[in-house]
């Protein structure tokens, strides 16, 4: 990705407002603004984002960290601030001024928070709060799934733990929707919801306001959840044994009137949902996923085929065995997030 000017990202900022795909706002006017993806990785922790403004010439920059493993990423473009939840350090770490730097350059932790979790995986923003899952198990017996939801507030240079939710199911991806948090049930094909989810401010062990079955997934992981179109974006991993060829994603447009008329419980039928899935989709272990709901294209980090890739797909139509418009390698991809400004 080209490098941004102060002066440059000035302009941008002031003329333009942001459309953010993982945690989406309304931004009307986005057809004139860049496309950029962020990205993180489980293989060395720095990040990597792209201009996929024009996916026939796509170009990238690393920024090295600290980090040695990081997993869910999120980009501020106010403060120009890239923040993603790493795996070794344990705790949310965000790095300011991203745009002014070159690729290779090394970037220093400007936002940092306390060390609090055991496995951080997706991390969902709205406002000065950052919601990361962890897939940890809570009381050390497997055979009770359970999660934690660590919500910390963004103030100045530092993130602070709030409080934590201990779920009754293994999580894994999880994505706002106003008040509302989806999260993946790992492990399984269910969706699940916590209606005004921020409302809980004490630890406690909370249970979903409804978990839903997503017909034709395996195991879902990676979720994305875009309010202007109400399109939802989910994985499939399938085996975690087979990380090549068995993977899949799922888009379920008109997705609030399809999630809301299947009961608690019940199924939401692959009729009503388009399936991606086959041996030239190279996807075998999709972990995460970004959607772009001008252009109508899928982000995915593919953590296993060929040692892990960020692809991209369009034109999905009916779905089917299709070919990726991008094909990148990052070796151990572990999260996406779109942003346009």
């Amino acid at each position: 990705m080209k490098r941004l000017n102060l002066i440059t990202a000035l302009a941008f900022f002031t003329f333009f407002s942001v459309a953010l795909t993982s945690c989406s706002n309304d931004d009307d006017n986005q057809t004139n603004l860049s496309t950029y993806l962020f990205a993180s990785n489980n293989s060395n922790g720095n990040i990597t984002y792209y201009d996929v403004t024009n996916l026939s010439t796509v170009t990238s920059t690393t920024l090295l960290t600290t980090t040695t493993a990081a997993d869910g990423v999120y980009y501020d473009e106010k403060n120009d601030v890239i923040v993603q939840a790493s795996r070794s350090s344990f705790s949310l770490e965000g790095y300011s001024n991203a745009s002014l730097n070159t690729t290779g350059a090394s970037v220093t932790i400007g936002i940092s928070g306390s060390t609090d979790m055991t496995s951080p995986r997706e991390l969902a923003v709205k406002g000065n709060f950052y919601v990361v899952a962890d897939n940890a198990d809570v009381d050390g017996d497997t055979n009770t799934p359970d999660g934690r939801l660590f919500i910390y507030t963004k103030n100045g240079n530092s993130f602070t733990l709030r409080n934590i939710i201990t779920t009754d199911f293994k999580l894994w991806g999880i994505a706002f929707d106003g008040d509302d948090l989806y999260a993946v049930v790992d492990a399984t094909n269910q969706l699940a919801i916590y209606k005004n989810f921020l409302s809980n401010s004490t630890n406690a062990s909370v249970s979903a306001s409804k978990k839903i079955v997503i017909e034709g997934i395996v195991r879902t992981h990676g979720l994305t959840y875009d309010a202007m179109s109400n399109t939802m974006v989910l994985t499939d991993i399938a085996s975690a044994m087979n990380t090549q060829d068995d993977g899949a994603f799922h888009v379920i447009e008109n997705f609030t009137s399809k999630f809301n008329n299947t009961a608690n419980g019940g199924t939401l039928t692959l009729s009503q949902q388009t399936r991606v899935a086959g041996s030239l989709t190279l996807l075998g272990n999709p972990v995460d996923v970004a959607y772009d709901n001008v252009t109508k294209t899928v982000f995915i980090a593919e953590a296993g085929n060929g040692g892990g890739r960020i692809l991209a797909f369009n034109n999905i139509g009916s779905g089917g065995n299709l070919m990726p418009v991008v094909n990148n390698d990052l070796a151990s991809a572990s999260s996406v997030f779109i942003s346009k400004y």
